[in-house]
């Protein structure tokens, strides 16, 4: 250990003593990331100050709260310490009246919708592993899942949000109400930021009533019938909460048919649901579509599923993406996808899940990375083998932002302290 390293070390281990921090002295969170010391404060008080002596003495930081999304995207090119918020695990406040809880960023997911539900509410965010994914890292990897169609995305649904800086700071912007107007619009920025500007500590959120009941219908058949399909439901005035079009490869895995699918959601009074779905079949109908009703406990096995079949490689080799591209555009995009490949697309934003089990060669992921570029999107690496990583750019972005991100990361950590070298453009 050099003098610089012990003399930083010395001064965590007197913050550790003096304020009962957890602490592990050789953490390894991935076998894609290096065994470094991890440390786990009880405070945001205390977290900062551990910020405060790592910008001191130039070590780097990378944030996370359970590590569950800890190598998606890029990967940190420096990491002398691993910060963890999962100890920063309380519910602040819920105004049940005005629809808005607050929290600190280690709650997870799953800690919170059984708060929200005591309350009849819930957050409608339907992330990757919400058993272990913290509110602080959904929020910093912009994972919002499928509900989008209804409710927007993390940066519609976050109103508020306090973070400690580069220099151990602590700051804030936005509030508790959901017409807010103080301070910069942070939290936008913030959202799918990888923990590369700061370390997120508390959030306030807008929640909804949870739905009095739900039906989910599985549409399935011919390509061109889908897409005809998918279009009449993004101009009709049905309302469902969940629209999503499926890959051939997800609809015969999970025995729903042959061809193309598209899944909808309704969540609403029954009455309304069963009229929705009387026109929609009738639609269906028409099409010559195969369609197929769930509910109760086969309707959350089925969402369950596709989460799955969509997040989790089924070997070490594969890759999962996410990607987004012009809604007109996803059949054209299932076309391109390998054989063993498993994909869902969000019908009105054209944003989604990839995995690729198989591939040929690195040109056939640049190939569906360019697709996806040619049509207004992107197609980001996630999770993949670290040789796929250190041979093409997992972000893959080179636009007219760049510039600006790079100076908003200047303006936030200059001596790229958080997270080095991880996001976009080795911000």
């Amino acid at each position: 250990m050099d003098q610089d390293s012990s003399s930083v070390a010395q001064q965590l281990d007197a913050l550790i003593t003096s304020h009962n921090i957890s602490y592990h002295s050789q953490w390894q969170p991935s076998p894609q990331l290096p065994k470094k010391p991890l440390v786990i404060p009880q405070s945001t008080a205390t977290l900062a100050k551990v910020v405060a002596i790592c910008h001191e003495n130039n070590w780097s930081i990378v944030p996370c709260g359970n590590a569950s999304k800890a190598t998606w995207g890029g990967l940190p090119s420096k990491v002398d310490l691993y910060l963890s918020t999962r100890h920063l695990n309380q519910i602040i406040d819920h105004a049940v009246g005005d629809l808005t809880v607050t929290l600190q960023a280690g709650v997870t997911l799953q800690q919170l919708q059984e708060k929200l539900a005591s309350a009849n509410q819930f957050l409608p965010l339907d992330p990757a592993y919400p058993e272990t994914a913290t509110l602080g890292g959904i929020v910093a990897t912009a994972d919002a899942g499928s509900w989008r169609e209804r409710y927007g995305g993390v940066r519609d649904l976050l109103i508020g949000i306090s973070f400690v800086r580069a220099d151990g700071e602590i700051a804030k912007a936005g509030g508790r109400v959901v017409k807010n107007v103080a301070g910069y619009d942070l939290m936008k920025l913030f959202t799918g930021s990888y923990g590369t500007l700061g370390i997120i500590t508390q959030l306030t959120f807008r929640t909804y009533p949870l739905p009095p009941t739900s039906a989910t219908l599985v549409l399935s058949g011919d390509r061109a019938n889908i897409i005809s399909a998918a279009q009449t439901l993004r101009n009709a005035t049905l309302t469902p909460t969940r629209a999503d079009l499926v890959s051939p490869s997800v609809i015969e895995k999970l025995q729903l048919g042959k061809g193309l699918g598209l899944i909808i959601q309704f969540e609403t009074i029954i009455e309304s649901i069963e009229e929705q779905i009387k026109q929609l079949s009738v639609m269906a109908d028409s099409l010559n579509l195969t369609i197929t009703r769930f509910t109760n406990n086969n309707e959350k096995t089925l969402w369950n599923q596709l989460k799955e079949s969509t997040l989790i490689p089924s070997s070490d080799s594969a890759i999962t993406c996410k990607c987004g591209l012009l809604p007109t555009k996803v059949a054209d995009f299932f076309q391109n996808l390998p054989p063993d490949s498993y994909a869902i697309i969000h019908n009105k934003s054209g944003l989604g899940k990839l995995v690729l089990n198989s591939i040929d060669s690195l040109s056939d992921l640049q190939k569906l990375r360019s697709y996806c570029e040619e049509n207004r999107g992107f197609l980001t690496v996630l999770e993949s083998p670290l040789t796929i990583k250190e041979q093409i750019e997992p972000w893959g972005y080179s636009g007219n932002a760049l510039t600006m991100m790079k100076k908003i990361k200047q303006q936030f950590d200059p001596n790229q302290q958080f997270n080095p070298n991880r996001f976009v453009g080795g911000i």
